[in-house]
């Protein structure tokens, strides 16, 4: 199937649910840059509540420079040693880093022809990587689009159960400016992800 056939058949909700799921992951994979800054700026939200904190992500970004949002990164994911969170579904599910979760994981990326790139040194567990992940499932990044039962299946294991909580965090850090409102907007779209998938028949 060519990638014009694929985006055919991918609904137009579907393709905006990955390119959320994308840019909540390059946001967290590393420090904003000037231009997803200006992009995040530019951002416009509805009334809805993941409308309202898309829009209060965009009202931050506006105000925010690329050396203070690098500085917030580094505290909140690096620091000297460790930085504020550990943003990995192995800690947060067990308390430490590379448990089951992680294997659980990798096994399930195998079965689906995912591998890790070869410029990721980070466990595979952490929420960028499973942002990424999912969008790509979405719209068929890894090879085919992945039934919505998948998705669920995916979305249950290795991030239901733990990545609302760190929005949740997230947002709390005392550290975190432009990532509380990181945060807000992905507990707010989680919250919609978590709703629809149980409402799905199986």
């Amino acid at each position: 199937m060519t990638a014009v056939q694929a985006q055919v058949k991918i609904a137009e909700e579907d393709r905006l649910r990955a390119d959320l799921y994308n840019y909540l992951g390059v946001l967290l994979a590393g420090p904003p840059d000037e231009l997803l800054l200006a992009q995040t700026a530019g951002l416009t939200g509805d009334a809805s509540s993941l409308g309202q904190a898309i829009s209060g992500l965009a009202r931050v970004a506006k105000v925010t420079k690329p050396k203070s949002a690098l500085s917030e990164y580094n505290a909140l994911f690096i620091g000297l040693g460790r930085g504020e969170l550990l943003p990995y579904a192995s800690y947060y599910m067990t308390g430490f880093l590379n448990e089951k979760p992680l294997a659980n994981l990798r096994a399930d990326m195998a079965a689906q022809g995912i591998t890790r790139s070869q410029d990721t040194f980070e466990p595979e567990d952490s929420i960028a990587s499973l942002m990424e992940m999912m969008g790509g499932m979405i719209v068929g990044r890894f090879g085919d689009v992945a039934p919505l039962e998948h998705q669920k299946d995916f979305f249950n294991k290795h991030i239901g159960p733990w990545a609302t909580h760190f929005y949740t965090d997230l947002q709390g850090a005392k550290t975190s400016v432009l990532y509380a409102s990181v945060g807000a907007v992905g507990a707010e779209f989680l919250k919609i992800e978590r709703e629809a998938f149980r409402m799905m028949i199986g």
